[in-house]
């Protein structure tokens, strides 16, 4: 028996409702996550950058340093980091250094300065000045540095 337009299915108006309320909430569910894997893309470097600056406010220098090194054994082996070793790095992020003892901080901006880089360079807004620290964040090993590519707001 074949169905024709004279004996089809009456229009049901709430399963046609349901049906545009189901396609509206499943692009809202999707368009939702698209934006909190965007705008969290950088959320672990984020984050280390923040346990970095949280040390120093606290002046655990040591702990920053390993931080910084991601070595957090870093006293069994202080030869391997003779390039940029902890009495430089105390004298860099110490209380007398550029930034001064590090009273608040607050991470403003994360971005990839080119899409071929290697690392994250995080804008940290440091005691309320105008001026961001900028710090890298290596993709492979993790390690913390000075960025070339200065950040602005």
């Amino acid at each position: 028996m074949s169905t024709t337009l004279f004996n089809a299915q009456p229009y049901d108006e709430a399963k046609a409702r349901r049906r545009r309320i189901r396609i509206a909430a499943a692009i809202v569910v999707v368009i939702a996550i698209a934006a909190a894997l965007w705008f969290g893309r950088y959320w672990p470097e984020e984050r280390r950058v923040d346990r970095f600056f949280a040390q120093l406010q606290a002046k655990n220098y040591e702990s920053a340093y390993a931080i910084w090194m991601n070595d957090p054994d870093w006293k069994q082996h202080p030869d391997q980091y003779k390039r940029y070793g902890f009495h430089a790095f105390y004298l860099d992020w110490g209380p007398g250094g550029e930034w001064g003892p590090i009273g608040s901080y607050k991470i403003v901006a994360a971005q990839k300065p080119r899409p071929d880089a290697s690392g994250v360079v995080i804008g940290v807004r440091v005691n309320q000045r105008k001026k961001l620290c900028s710090v890298r964040v290596d993709l492979k090993d993790k390690t913390l540095g000075f960025s070339p590519d200065e950040m602005v707001e």
